[in-house]
């Protein structure tokens, strides 16, 4: 039975991310580059829930019933950005503009809904496996550097980039630009975070999670397909975890 916490935190998190979906699209429309408003989504998406989580003590990331109802809810909720229904409701449309950059036309709906269909497919039953085995502690790892990391790491290469590189997309022969400055703070973050859990962690293990896992993550995130890193963090961020903890 659902819990009444947890139905008053599912209706604060729908209004959340929707106030900030359209926060985006306006942010969009009068000026600011759909990178930087894209991100502001990105970020969103992470934290809302686990902010609403904290505060109501309702279900986190840690539960997997939590993430397989989310994953439904968020695949089917991206729906309503199909370009029939968002031409006939203009707030779906400015909801769209607010992460629909030009360079993903016309692919942004289908890399968006691919992407987090597979980092679904790869994060349930990671998380099911961790906490399985009473790692439910770390399963946020990957998760966060996911979140802080890859969101800053296209508004730090568009600002700071000089060092540049080329990647492909999925479905598409198209090259897309990234750089080492961006790919840094993927690495950063994983510093921080591995630092931040340190107390999960033998001492031998922290050792060894530092000069695994950030490194894995950066690179993973550098090579990646454009437009659909998630999969591949979540699937190198876990299997790293996982290799830390054998020793």
């Amino acid at each position: 039975m659902v819990s009444e916490a947890t139905i008053t935190a599912t209706i604060f998190k729908i209004v959340g991310l929707v106030s900030v979906l359209l926060l985006a699209g306006v942010l969009a429309r009068r000026g600011m580059r759909v990178n930087y408003t894209r991100k502001i989504n990105h970020f969103a998406i992470f934290f809302i829930p686990v902010f609403v989580d904290q505060q109501l003590d309702s279900e986190t990331f840690t539960s997997v019933v939590y993430l397989s109802i989310s994953a439904a809810a968020t695949l089917g909720f991206l729906v309503i950005f199909l370009e029939p229904i968002r031409k006939r409701v203009p707030l779906f449309q400015l909801m769209f503009d607010g992460f629909d950059r030009p360079e993903d036309r016309p692919n942004t709906l289908l890399w968006l809904w691919t992407q987090y269909a597979a980092g679904f497919a790869i994060m349930i039953p990671m998380i099911w496996r961790f906490t399985d085995m009473g790692y439910d502690s770390l399963v946020t790892i990957p998760i966060l550097i996911n979140a802080i990391g890859d969101g800053l790491a296209e508004p730090v290469g568009v600002r700071y980039g000089k060092r540049k590189y080329t990647v492909r997309a999925l479905f598409s022969e198209q090259t897309f630009t990234r750089s080492i400055e961006g790919s840094s703070a993927v690495f950063i973050t994983g510093i921080l975070v591995m630092l931040l859990y340190a107390g999960e962690f033998t001492s031998l293990q922290l050792l060894i999670g530092l000069a695994l896992v950030p490194i894995a993550m950066t690179v993973t995130e550098a090579y990646s397909p454009h437009a659909w890193d998630t999969p591949f963090l979540m699937l190198v961020g876990y299997g790293t975890l996982m290799t830390v903890l054998q020793f």
